[in-house]
């Protein structure tokens, strides 16, 4: 059955449509939004960043959003979901419009706090949606389910990011055009929020009904703390999803010399002049082209895990980054590079389908807002580490043809070690973890 035929019952269904509207809405939102972020900070004429200050203002950003991840879970299998993509999203709107007239102002220090509140938050809607999605999808579709959501999520994001190059042309370089891209966000915002709030009933996305407790700030830290804990031991106690997500973690790192390295040819190494606008279109090149290898992840990776097996694939698409990475890599040729992100994208959106399904399906659902934040936590520290990793091996215009040839082999590296440490597990070993 082609990927097509089989999201046809989900789409149908009116409870995963306006769920995946509500994830859909918000990526564009942050489309918008962190397009005006990133442009502020890398593409401003009156700036100058280096390769280790562009590191450092990632991990500003994702590192407090990856450290409240784990307490994120806990009060996802505690509050009311829906409530949680409300109200999230509703804060973010707010705190945009700050953001938006702090950019314009040229304030730096207020506006990389505020900033840092957003990409926190949206630690909540992420997860809240990931743990909400088998309330509305069958568990033999969850990786349609995850196929659909996550692609369809990526895409708009990309879009949303694509369509801040025209809203630039528009507002023009500067403070005051990049406040006016981020105030964009505000509109996907406000929408995911209207949709989750008008779709579903307070407790329609889970948790499913538990005792409730009233506790008292001190008590409910330590309630979070004692929930990690028990969420890890959940985790340790399911192999199939922790080495998915080890897999993840160490192509996270990965990405991050690449995307670093990407990032600094475009800027430096194929810009001849101080002018970005050359450099914001390539970048706009590998937006649209990593979309591409997005969609095609999704329209092949359900079919792929019922043929082979969830193990099998994940396997096949790290190991195919080794040769794609080195052979396209190394001429550092634009049209390569391309070619590149394309294949990169696919293994990468494929994994994660992968990836949230096994965690879907092998975790209880008294688990799985945890399991999810755990996931998420590697997920993002993984990418800063492979940012900073990047940031010390490669010179400032990104050209490092034995960065290139070490990442291949990483890539080759964790393929081999997925597929032999899933050997010893009978829930990978002996069938399919992952039908559709």
């Amino acid at each position: 059955m082609s990927a097509g035929t089989s999201s046809r019952p989900l789409l149908a269904d009116s409870a995963f449509r306006r769920l995946l509207w509500t994830r859909l809405t918000s990526q564009i939102g942050d489309g918008w939004f962190q397009a005006g972020l990133a442009g502020s900070v890398l593409f401003n004429p009156d700036r100058q960043t280096g390769a280790i200050a562009i590191a450092a203002g990632f991990a500003i950003l994702l590192l407090p959003y990856s450290l409240l991840g784990p307490f994120v879970g806990v009060f996802l299998d505690r509050w009311s979901r829906r409530n949680v993509l409300v109200t999230a999203n509703l804060l973010r709107a707010a705190l945009v419009v700050a953001i938006a007239a702090l950019i314009w102002a040229g304030d730096e220090v207020l506006f990389a706090v505020l900033a840092l509140a957003v990409i926190g938050i949206n630690r909540f809607v992420m997860a809240g949606l990931s743990a909400a999605l088998p309330h509305v999808t069958p568990s033999e579709r969850l990786v349609t389910g995850n196929a659909l959501a996550n692609t369809l999520g990526a895409v708009c994001y990309s879009l949303a990011l694509g369509s801040s190059a025209l809203l630039q042309y528009l507002a023009g370089t500067g403070n005051h055009g990049y406040a006016l891209i981020t105030l964009t966000g505000v509109l996907g915002y406000a929408g995911a929020a209207a949709i989750a709030r008008l779709s579903f009933a307070r407790a329609a996305l889970g948790p499913e009904p538990g005792p409730r407790r009233d506790l008292q700030l001190g008590r409910e830290i330590i309630t979070v703390v004692k929930g990690m804990v028990a969420g890890a031991r959940h985790l340790g106690e399911r192999p199939a999803a922790a080495y998915a997500i080890g897999a993840q973690a160490a192509h996270r790192f990965l990405y991050g010399v690449l995307a670093l390295s990407t990032l600094l040819l475009y800027r430096n190494y194929f810009n001849d002049g101080e002018d970005y606008s050359s450099s914001i279109a390539g970048l706009g090149q590998i937006v649209v082209v990593g979309g591409v290898g997005i969609l095609l992840a999704a329209a092949i990776t359900p079919a792929a895990t019922r043929r082979v097996g969830g193990r099998a694939w994940v396997t096949l698409l790290l190991a195919a980054l080794a040769p794609t990475v080195i052979g396209c890599g190394l001429p550092y040729q634009q049209s390569l590079l391309l070619m590149a992100v394309f294949v990169i994208n696919v293994a990468a959106q494929g994994t994660k389908i992968v990836v949230e399904a096994t965690i879907q399906q092998e975790c209880d659902d008294d688990f799985r807002g945890r399991v999810f934040s755990l996931n998420d936590t590697a997920y993002n520290l993984c990418y800063v580490a492979g940012l900073f990793a990047g940031a010390l091996a490669v010179p400032a215009d990104g050209y490092s043809p034995p960065t290139v040839v070490a990442i291949g082999i990483g890539y080759g590296l964790a393929a081999l070690g997925f597929w032999r440490l899933t050997g010893h597990s009978r829930r990978y070993a002996d069938r399919d973890p992952l039908p559709a």
